[in-house]
């Protein structure tokens, strides 16, 4: 950091981007690697049988070539790449696979490229009711930058976990867990406008990493323990009330439909005091939780 008069200023973040290596084919150096061998080997004979000093030089001269050609080879799998550094200085990426070539003294660091599926563990938070609630997450995540991935933060899949821990807590601080406001989206009903929000959160925070997040969904959602059980009676009561709503509506359709009947064939004549008394009386055989049980009038209509 640098000191500005009285003002610290912390020097910003050196961004790292991927480029492309300046490397060989391994076929053509494991040729040229097996004819360094060969000469190697002439030069070997010939020091035996005539011990001249051109055929030690030749030999001195094909070993070591065939030692640094050797120690320059290293494979790649699809899907994997190798960034090149020489003494700490990134000097590009390799992504082509098969055999490779590049000088000894050139350093590779393997790195996958290969898509990653991380479940995160369940996390105690508070939504924005503030319930304290459990949630977990599954994560798709892959490298797509390997500069920034290897140079630009420390130890990149700890990195990467950690962001999802926290993403997974702002998010989960920004939605109720299913009683909110009308129309209001919540973790449990709206799950997909959640996980779509904690991709953008979490692709936010992990771009640094070089990292696209492919995909996010909740794999674990749950009232947490100490209140789970006042949360289910509420739940069941609530199913309750729902389902008397509904029975209570219908039954006053069948009652009203029931009058009209009476009053459109002419089947009876009702007063206002015995059209409630019959309304009363089938909203409860409607409504009750029971059967009801039928009484028979034998006497007239007014008794």
């Amino acid at each position: 950091m640098a000191l500005e008069g009285n003002v610290v200023v912390a020097n910003a973040l050196s961004h790292t981007e991927e480029r492309k290596a300046n490397t060989s084919n391994g076929g053509l150096m494991l040729l040229l690697t097996l004819v360094s061998l060969v000469v190697a080997g002439w030069a070997l004979i010939e020091v035996i049988r005539y011990e001249t000093g051109f055929s030690a030089m030749v030999l001195i001269a094909s070993s070591i070539i065939f030692t640094l050609l050797l120690c320059g080879f290293y494979s790649l799998q699809p899907n994997e790449a190798a960034a090149i550094t020489l003494f700490g200085n990134y000097k590009g990426t390799d992504r082509t696979p098969g055999l490779r070539w590049v000088l000894p003294w050139y350093t590779r660091k393997k790195i996958s490229l290969r898509v990653r599926n991380v479940t995160g563990e369940k996390l105690k938070v508070n939504d924005k009711r503030g319930n304290p609630i459990e949630i977990a997450a599954v994560v798709v995540w892959r490298v797509t930058d390997t500069a920034q991935a290897l140079f630009d933060v420390d130890e990149y899949q700890s990195f990467v976990d950690i962001q999802i821990e926290t993403a997974v807590r702002e998010i989960a601080s920004h939605f109720a867990y299913d009683h909110a406001a009308e129309g209001e989206p919540t973790l449990r009903g709206d799950a997909d406008q959640v996980s779509a929000l904690l991709r953008e959160k979490l692709q936010d925070r992990t771009s640094v990493a070089g990292v696209v997040v492919d995909e996010t969904k909740l794999s674990h959602l749950a009232y947490a323990p100490e209140i789970a059980g006042a949360m289910l009676r509420r739940q069941q009561a609530e199913a309750v009330l729902a389902a008397r709503r509904f029975i209570v509506q219908g039954a006053v359709e069948m009652v009203q439909h029931a009058l009209e009947q009476l009053s459109e064939r002419d089947i009876v004549t009702l007063d206002d005091e015995r059209r409630a008394a019959m309304v009363s009386n089938l909203l409860v055989v409607l409504c009750g939780d029971r059967d009801a049980q039928p009484v028979v009038n034998t006497g007239s209509l007014y008794t």
